[in-house]
């Protein structure tokens, strides 16, 4: 089976969000940094409050309002920051090869994944794992890099999906 596909900036922001979303580590990140912080703020009120001349009760009031709209807002925070690192590390250096035309061949031996100026090879049991969200296919050859394929460039989805899904133990 062979297919020719365009990897967008897009496709691969999509890959890292996807990524972060589905990580154990990402989520134990968020989740320090979304309700650990709105502690310190409690603290911060009792601390200020025993140091100054300040109502603990104001204190604590306005900074447990700022710990709930933090909790609120904070993922989309967290997310906006990936994409926006992402796309500096995609300007920062050189990405031939990453983004742009890709031709991929798949065969009982594994892939071939052909660019403008780069060949990669990797066998079925090099694929590690297979996953899929809405827009792509990911074929993930380690724990934090993979093989994406929009889903807007496949004649037939379905076919493609089961074809993977035979070839990659998970």
């Amino acid at each position: 089976m062979e297919i020719d596909y365009e990897l967008t900036e897009e496709d691969y922001l999509n890959f890292n969000m996807f990524h972060v979303k589905n990580s154990k580590t990402a989520m134990k990140s968020l989740a320090m940094q979304r309700f650990l912080t709105p502690i310190v703020f409690l603290i911060l009120s009792y601390v200020l409050s025993a140091m100054g001349d300040g109502s603990f009760i104001g204190l604590f009031i306005t900074f447990s309002i700022t710990g709930i709209l933090w909790i609120i807002f904070y993922p989309k925070y967290f997310y906006s920051l990936i994409k926006r690192n992402t796309k500096k590390m995609i300007k920062e250096g050189k990405n031939d090869g990453l983004l742009g035309n890709h031709h991929l061949i798949m065969n009982d031996e594994g892939l071939v994944d052909s660019t403008s100026d780069r060949e990669t090879k990797v066998t079925w049991s090099g694929i590690k794992n297979f996953k899929e969200d809405n827009d792509n296919l990911y074929l993930y050859t380690s724990s934090i890099s993979s093989y994406i394929l929009p889903k807007r460039e496949l004649n037939n989805v379905e076919e493609v999906r089961n074809y993977f899904k035979a070839k990659v133990v998970q």
